[in-house]
């Protein structure tokens, strides 16, 4: 009996240790490909000198392009894919539907909404032409946030009314309504324009393309902590999570409150996606992508699942942006359209393969 119990616990202990070296290798590989994407441009800069900028004794040229472009727009992409990440794998969790995620849920949409009713009403973004690292400033992101955030959470509102009180609906009814919901927040933004000048349509438009050099140190800083509350809370909460994977009578048993769980997992996942939403524009699938890549390596385990997610986000969208950099530089393709092109291929991956997890 003893040495079965051994055997069990050096099992579990070999079992847990796999799963730390799947997050330490995908945040070593962040790493390093986000020090390729800061060394990467129309200008390459050797390995050293961004090390020597860093450590604040590169040249002033450099430090330009370091410190004032590419560091910037790669803390962006980390900040914004492990945001997106960790909200969408918390959100298929609590409503036990593998497609769920800011971008499919009309939560995104809903942010984006905002986004352009702060920015074309309350006068919260303006075209920048003297810059050349961003065409558009959000010279009030409170005021932006703030509307997107609003609308993000009514989006999020419905889907939780009718995951509680339309049970028969189903994983594909909830993306439909996220569909429609998506819908609705797009003719709303499409009439915002309508009455708007063209300074302030531009920046909607260009604000919709997706632009990680939009996100200055100010919105970093304000992502860092919103990134950071959110790790936190879905960390402390990892055990109901692993719990409500079992179903929400079983969650129950076990002394889950499955309602709070989700109402505050929803809303907290819907704040984060709404700032970086509101920041960068509309990063589509990330959300979706990044915890099923995950969950091939280390299943359905919260303590292991949340911080993995954030690595693959944050990993996925730097690669998506450097793509876009480089594939038709000097040209800089919209951040938007790459990672649509990567999430619609899993979506529909996982709409035949039925709803059902691998881990």
């Amino acid at each position: 009996m003893i040495e079965e119990q051994a055997a069990q616990i050096q099992f579990y202990n070999a079992f847990v240790k796999r799963k730390n070296y799947v997050l330490v290798i995908s945040l070593a590989i962040t790493i390093v490909i986000a020090f390729f994407a800061i060394s990467a441009g129309s200008l390459e800069v050797p390995l050293a000198a961004i090390i020597k900028t860093l450590l604040g004794k590169g040249d002033p040229q450099t430090r330009t392009i370091v410190m004032n472009i590419r560091l910037p727009r790669v803390i962006a992409a980390v900040l914004v894919g492990a945001t997106l990440a960790v909200a969408g794998a918390v959100m298929q969790c609590v409503l036990q539907n593998p497609l769920a995620s800011a971008s499919t849920l009309g939560v995104s949409q809903g942010a984006a909404f905002g986004a352009a009713l702060g920015i074309i009403v309350f006068g919260g973004g303006v075209i920048n032409s003297d810059s050349a690292a961003t065409a558009i400033t959000i010279n009030n992101p409170y005021i932006v946030t703030l509307c997107a955030f609003l609308f993000a959470s009514l989006s999020t509102l419905v889907i939780i009314i009718l995951s509680q009180f339309k049970k028969d609906l189903g994983p594909a009814g909830l993306i439909l309504a996220g569909v429609a919901l998506s819908s609705l927040f797009g003719g709303g933004s499409t009439l915002l324009q309508y009455f708007a000048d063209e300074t302030k349509i531009a920046a909607v438009v260009f604000w919709t393309f997706g632009n990680l050099g939009a996100a200055g140190w100010t919105e970093l800083l304000i992502l860092v902590l919103v990134l950071m509350t959110a790790l936190l809370y879905f960390m402390l909460n990892r055990w109901n999570y692993n719990a409500m994977e079992s179903g929400a009578d079983t969650a129950r048993s076990l002394g889950v409150n499955t309602r709070k769980v989700m109402l505050i997992g929803m809303g907290i996942s819907s704040l984060a996606s709404a700032v970086a939403v509101s920041f960068v524009g509309i990063i589509s699938f990330v959300g979706l992508i990044a915890p099923h890549i995950m969950r091939r390596f280390v299943g359905n385990d919260y303590r292991f699942l949340i911080p993995c997610s954030a690595a693959a986000g944050a990993l996925l969208l730097i690669l998506a942006d450097t793509f876009g950099r480089l594939i038709m530089a000097p040209v800089i393709l919209p951040i938007g359209a790459i990672t649509s092109f990567l999430g619609a291929p899993m979506f529909l991956y996982l709409l035949f393969r039925g709803f059902k997890y691998n881990g």
